[in-house]
């Protein structure tokens, strides 16, 4: 029969977001019953976006939120709605009221404690979360692994991360908001909203598919991408695709694209075998 202790001690394999404000104490500060009325707010929006997804929140403290979700693709599709939903909400504030959030993302093991869970997967998660720009996400490479292929948002490699309490270092990639790159930080936000069933079924409509990844992707293949499209529609315009003499001005464009996408494919195995 097992003990009290023994009983403590379950664990289990689960994802956890951790998404914590930024310079909340400012906030409070300058209007304290605004910033707690917002804080609220933000935490609804956040509780309807984890149950959206198959998640549920655990833990919370401040005005941080710890919630874990039963697949890793949809941890990291609720976490990039969070920081859409609040960007939407700030669009109209001055910068000093705009109030923002980083979130982690890890799949570890946890400790379970009744509702709660605690242990190394949820400090990494944390951790992560420290290392995440104001209305960024990172996620552990676990996380990555299981979720680039799946998703339209791209991944930026940032490195072996050292954690604190942590043995290991934590390989950690930072997520690609909406066709904003890692070397375009001020790079205004363009997306396409598509559907699950557009997306990723295999009904889902490929012109769509191909569209989504062209808009997540750094502004110099963007631009190549629609100096073909440009070539092909004058092309098709005036002289009809039966004379596809669109192809031999596209050629330098289609290069970039080309040596992009090799390159960043190298960087991921390459991360991948570290």
């Amino acid at each position: 029969m097992l003990g009290t202790r023994d009983r403590l001690l379950k664990r289990k394999l689960t994802t956890i977001l951790c998404a914590d404000g930024v310079r909340f104490g400012a906030h409070m500060e300058a209007d304290e019953a605004e910033a707690f009325t917002r804080l609220r707010r933000h935490r609804d929006m956040m509780g309807e976006l984890f149950a959206r997804h198959d998640g549920r929140q655990v833990n919370t403290w401040g005005d941080a939120v710890i919630a874990e979700f039963q697949s890793v693709v949809e941890a990291v599709r609720c976490a990039v709605e969070i920081q859409d939903a609040v960007a939407l909400e700030n669009a109209g504030l001055e910068s000093p009221r705009r109030m923002q959030f980083r979130i982690g993302v890890n799949l570890g093991d946890v400790m379970i404690d009744g509702d709660d869970l605690y242990g190394d997967g949820v400090n990494v998660a944390a951790r992560l979360q420290e290392m995440a720009e104001p209305g960024g996400v990172v996620v552990s490479g676990a996380v990555h692994d299981f979720a680039h292929k799946q998703l339209v948002v791209g991944f930026d490699f940032i490195g072996e991360q050292t954690v604190k309490n942590i043995a290991e270092p934590v390989r950690s990639y930072t997520v690609r908001m909406a066709g904003r790159n890692a070397d375009e930080p001020d790079a205004p936000s363009e997306k396409i909203r598509l559907s699950d069933e557009d997306l990723f079924s295999k009904t889902g409509r490929r012109a769509d598919r191909i569209l989504a990844w062209v808009l997540a992707q750094p502004k110099k293949v963007r631009r190549s991408a629609a100096m073909i499209a440009v070539f092909f529609c004058i092309n098709l315009l005036f002289t009809g695709i039966a004379n596809p003499w669109f192809i031999f001005p596209s050629l330098p464009f289609a290069l970039i694209i080309f040596l992009h996408v090799r390159r960043t494919r190298r960087a991921g195995l390459e991360a991948a075998e570290r």
